[in-house]
């Protein structure tokens, strides 16, 4: 009897450990990257937050609460990679920050194969604008704002046009990616973003979530609910659409259609067999035909 019982502390002592030790990783996840892996989920959806602002190459005051893309890039190539996650949620309350740190992201995102859903809450800002569009599916809840306004810089500026040049080609940069992951039009984001009797001390807009949707910028209106629904069916039609065969590169428009050179060449020796058949076949239909000719002719004469 105090064998069974030493025996069932000493069990359950290594459970206790691992599930301590379980949320100490998670809490130390959600303190580095700001993201989170629920294990008891209907499905393996990993949570990804862009708060505060996002920091790039210059690190930011203490005060101020960041999203370090030198976090979130690796965080999406593990995400990508693994296997057991079907889905990213992304959470956004920012109001912006670096432009190419932020454009960096919103590629990044663009771009992956696992299934993604972004949802504004509270703001989603500047450089924000691009990383809810860059989802696969976007949600804001109808509480949140959206700015859209031209780019700006901080510290010395020299005057010269090359520098508005400059920030020129980093606005169509911006734009092009917004336009090209959203349904709204380019003319009208550009509106937007020179309206001069929005904001009283800035020039651009600030849209909220009910005029984001019906402007084209961002899909739904929905909750949290709503993008987790979206997100589980987005991962099931993934998972039931057949895998296609990868094409090798440098190939020629029949390999490309999914023969391999040894029915290609299978099918031009059965085409060129055929060939052969059919003139045979015209060469006896025209011996016949030279027999019957000769046949009438000999029938007549005797007749005759």
């Amino acid at each position: 009897m105090n064998m069974q019982t030493s025996w069932t502390a000493s069990a359950e002592t290594p459970s206790a450990t691992d599930e301590s030790e379980q949320q100490l990783q998670e809490a130390v996840l959600i303190a580095e990257s700001g993201s989170i892996r629920p294990q008891n989920a209907k499905h393996l959806i990993h949570c990804l937050t862009i708060i505060g602002q996002v920091e790039g190459h210059y690190i930011l005051p203490a005060e101020n609460k960041t999203t370090k893309y030198e976090h979130i890039i690796p965080a999406l190539i593990a995400i990508e990679q693994d296997r057991s996650i079907e889905g990213l949620m992304i959470l956004l309350n920012t109001v912006g920050g670096d432009v190419e740190a932020g454009l960096a992201i919103a590629e990044m995102i663009a771009g992956m194969q696992t299934p993604t859903v972004s949802l504004v809450l509270g703001g989603g800002h500047s450089i924000g604008v691009p990383l809810a569009v860059s989802a696969k599916r976007s949600f804001i809840v109808p509480s949140a704002t959206m700015t859209i306004h031209p780019v700006r810089t901080n510290g010395l500026v020299v005057g010269v046009p090359q520098t508005f040049a400059y920030f020129n080609q980093i606005q169509n940069r911006i734009i092009e990616f917004i336009t090209r992951c959203s349904h709204i039009q380019t003319e009208r984001l550009l509106s937007f973003m020179h309206r001069t009797d929005a904001l009283a001390t800035d020039i651009g807009s600030i849209l909220t979530g009910e005029e984001a949707v019906a402007e084209g910028l961002i899909d739904q209106l929905g909750s949290l609910q709503d993008a987790i629904s979206c997100l589980y069916a987005v991962g099931r039609t993934a998972k039931s659409k057949p895998k296609k065969k990868a094409t090798p590169k440098n190939s020629d428009h029949q390999n490309t259609q999914g023969f391999n050179a040894a029915e290609i060449k299978g099918a031009a020796d059965a085409d060129t067999k055929k060939e052969e058949k059919l003139t045979e076949k015209q060469k006896t239909d025209l011996k016949f035909k030279s027999v019957l000719l000769m046949v009438s002719a000999a029938l007549v004469l005797l007749l005759v």
